[in-house]
Parts: C-alpha cells; sequence; structure tokens
C-alpha cells in the first residue's frame, strides 16, 4: 500500500528538495506545491514503466564506479591527444559493433550512459534484437580492444548488478 502511493521516497525527496532550491524560497505555499510535485511526479511516472528496475547493491557496483571514473580522466588525457596531434590521429575514428550478453532494458540503459559519459566514444544505437551495441569511437586503433573493454569492464559488472 505503502509503495503504490510512494513509488520511491528517494526520488520524491530529490523533487522536493529541487523544487525549493529552483524557487528559492521556502514560503508555505512553495512548500506545499513541491509536497505535491514531489507526490505526483513518481505515481505518474510510475505508471509508465511497465517492467520495474532490480538493481543490487553488490562489490561490481564500486568496481564499476572506478572503471567509470578512471576511464574518464584517461580518455579525456586521450581525446586531447587527439585534438591536438598529428591530423592521423584525428582520421581513426570509426563504428564498431559490441556483440551483447546484457537483456535487462535498465542495464542496457545504463550502459549507453556509461559509454556516453566516456569522452571520445559515443552510443550510438542498439540492434533491434538487443543483441548488438553499436559504438563510435574517436581513437579506433583496435576495434577487438574497445569490445573486450566495454563488455569486462561495464558490461559484465552491470550482469551482476542487474541479473
Amino acid at each position: 500500500m505503502m509503495k503504490r502511493w510512494f513509488p520511491s521516497l528517494p526520488l520524491s525527496g530529490f523533487l522536493l528538495v529541487l523544487w525549493l532550491l529552483m524557487n528559492q524560497s521556502l514560503s508555505a505555499g512553495q512548500i506545499a506545491m513541491g509536497l505535491f510535485l514531489a507526490w505526483f511526479g513518481p505515481v505518474a511516472a510510475d505508471s509508465l514503466r511497465p517492467v520495474k528496475a532490480s538493481a543490487r547493491v553488490v562489490p561490481a557496483l564500486f568496481t564499476l564506479l572506478a572503471h567509470i571514473l578512471v576511464d574518464i580522466c584517461r580518455s579525456n588525457f586521450d581525446v586531447a591527444v587527439v585534438i591536438l596531434g598529428a591530423k592521423e590521429r584525428r582520421e581513426r575514428s570509426g563504428f564498431i559493433r559490441v556483440p551483447l550478453d546484457l537483456a535487462d532494458p535498465h542495464a542496457l540503459a545504463v550502459l549507453a550512459a556509461i559509454v556516453t559519459s566516456i569522452p571520445g566514444t559515443v552510443f550510438a544505437g542498439l540492434s533491434k534484437d538487443r543483441c548488438e551495441l553499436l559504438l563510435h569511437v574517436l581513437s579506433l586503433d583496435d576495434e577487438a580492444k574497445w569490445i573486450e573493454l566495454v563488455k569486462t569492464r561495464y558490461e559484465r559488472p552491470l550482469m551482476e548488478i542487474y541479473e
């Protein structure tokens, strides 16, 4: 019963704080409106999600976060080298197809967000059967290396977290 009326207390809290910060007011009217939006937003959004996420907090989550932070820092440097380097370096970009074992739609969305957050890579699409990820890479020297990186550093931990 509680879950039906308040599907996500953290989201409700976040929406209330966000509303009050955006309006820069703690007046009774703004608090009342913020409470209404904090309740209504998650309730309305809950009906739009037919498949619920079931993520688990496992050691793989912390490993994944560490990999993402390291890869973002390393990729920023690599992108700078490509952009500021010789013209030949800028001509090695391309698309690769990464075969996926990941099936959970929420995990696939997280994978797309991770790949896009890494400088020099962009999530370009997912095959209709969701078995292949299309990825654009700024510096595509070794396609097999990129496939292995996505599968071991991102896909495998996401499978532990979501499946």
